[in-house]
């Protein structure tokens, strides 16, 4: 496959007017995938955009309306709305194409362009490939004419949409009342839907992170920043707490005592609820390389399965597409749960948390750890240029901390695809190894990329 020149693991995303995240460049993505999703027919086209709360929204969406209406495709305005909602608002109004606006967990300065089919999956490498292979053309080319602009609407009930369906994820026989929720919403996509949805099925809700400005989106705040949560659960003694990132793909909770658990422990926990009712499909859980070996072996011990794939819950979606599994997920948060939707969703992961949690008789904390996790150290590394990994000296201490950690643990290094960091992770029983080969590894990267 060709090497993409806009896009990375997760769509297109970079510091907001600074190449690839543009007017230009959201100008001629709205022209290319306008193209391509266009079918030959007499039928009208459309697309769905929304967007989190970054000042930067501002610049992308008109641009990327442009593009898309000088194409002749219909366009509609979603508005702040989670990336999972954009997704369903795709299927669910029948659109050819969904664009979601954000840059997930990253700081307000960073924008980004996600892109989902009519089936409200995210695109494949090799559709993105197809892009920017027009990206690059004449773009004069296939301009529609004067009255067969595309038409751009507002769709003012996209929020009460998502909410209903979010609502019906939840078990219709229980309810959420009696239990203090903490939300932090990160001041992103989820500050207005994910207190409703939770108020709407009886919670008493605490709300952190419900009032973005342009600039403060997961700013000391949301999944990333996890002490402001656990901070209004020990103060408002809440049952639970729930942090959304940005674009409310991705969630961390903590217990009734503040104390934060990650991904792997929310999937191990709904893996656990869902086969003891015989709803999890596929014999297991699909997760990425950086899951914690404890999971691994808390899924055997139940005899299920744990298949690992590359970083991104787009492989993981992939995965579990193949092997008809219904939960999958990353370390960081995201949970897909695709008998409810087509992405990672921090909603509706926490529902299912909720779920278990109503239906026991014992409090969060003795519920969140299902499992000890082997000892973990991630360290990133950033780098302004290079290729730091293929350096002689990175490579060789690379190869002696795999060599120390055969048959005790796991070492995984890898330059991120969203941001200039080398993300250096190793697992293993032996805490003190771990710690000292990530340092090794980090030193040997630091050097080369200074």
């Amino acid at each position: 496959m060709s090497k993409r020149a806009y896009f990375g693991t997760d769509g297109i995303r970079g510091q907001a007017n600074r190449f690839p995240m543009t007017a230009e460049v959201a100008l001629r993505v709205g022209m290319a995938a306008g193209k391509l999703f266009m079918s030959k027919d007499d039928r009208r086209h459309l697309v769905v955009i929304g967007k989190d709360t970054r000042l930067s929204g501002y610049m992308i969406e008109p641009a990327l309306v442009a593009g898309f209406a000088s194409v002749g495709m219909d366009v509609r305005l979603l508005g702040p709305m989670p990336t999972p909602g954009v997704a369903m608002m795709t299927r669910s109004l029948r659109a050819d194409l969904g664009v979601m606006i954000s840059a997930s967990h990253n700081a307000y300065i960073d924008n980004g362009i996600k892109l989902f089919g009519p089936d409200g999956y995210k695109l494949s490498d090799e559709r993105e490939v197809e892009i920017e292979a027009l990206m690059d053309q004449g773009l004069a080319d296939g301009l529609a004419g004067p009255t067969a602009l595309g038409r751009v609407a507002r769709v003012d009930d996209s929020q009460a949409r998502y909410v209903e369906i979010a609502k019906a994820t939840f078990p219709r026989r229980l309810s959420l009342a009696g239990l203090r929720v903490v939300i932090d919403c990160a001041h992103g996509a989820a500050y207005k839907v994910a207190p409703v949805v939770l108020y709407e099925l009886g919670a008493e809700v605490v709300k952190v992170g419900v009032e973005p400005n342009g600039s403060n989106i997961n700013e000391e705040c949301g999944s990333t920043h996890p002490e402001a949560m656990a901070r209004a659960v020990k103060e408002y003694r809440a049952d639970i707490g729930i942090a959304l990132d940005g674009d409310a793909d991705r969630l961390v909770i903590c217990d009734e005592k503040g104390q934060v658990v990650d991904g792997d422990q929310i999937m191990a926990l709904i893996a656990a609820d869902w086969a003891g009712r015989g709803k999890l499909r596929g014999g297991g859980v699909v997760a990425t390389v950086m899951s914690n070996l404890g999971l691994e072996r808390f899924l055997a011990q139940r005899e299920l399965t744990l298949e690992r794939t590359a970083v991104g819950d787009r492989a993981v979606m992939v995965r579990m597409r193949e092997g008809d599994f219904n939960l999958g997920g990353e370390q960081s948060g995201h949970i897909i749960l695709s008998d409810f939707s087509t992405t990672g969703d921090g909603l509706l992961a926490a529902l299912q948390v909720l779920t278990v949690l109503r239906q026991s008789d014992q409090p969060m904390s003795a519920l969140a750890r299902q499992f000890e996790p082997v000892p973990q150290k991630l360290e990133n590394v950033r780098f302004l240029g290079g290729k730091p990994l293929e350096n002689a000296e990175v490579m060789a201490s690379i190869a002696e901390a795999e060599h120390r950690l055969n048959g005790s643990g796991r070492l995984l290094v890898r330059a991120s695809g969203t941001e200039p960091l080398i993300r250096i992770m190793a697992e293993g029983d032996d805490e003190k190894l771990v710690a000292q080969v990530v340092r090794e590894i980090a030193g040997a990267v630091k050097k080369a990329a200074a």
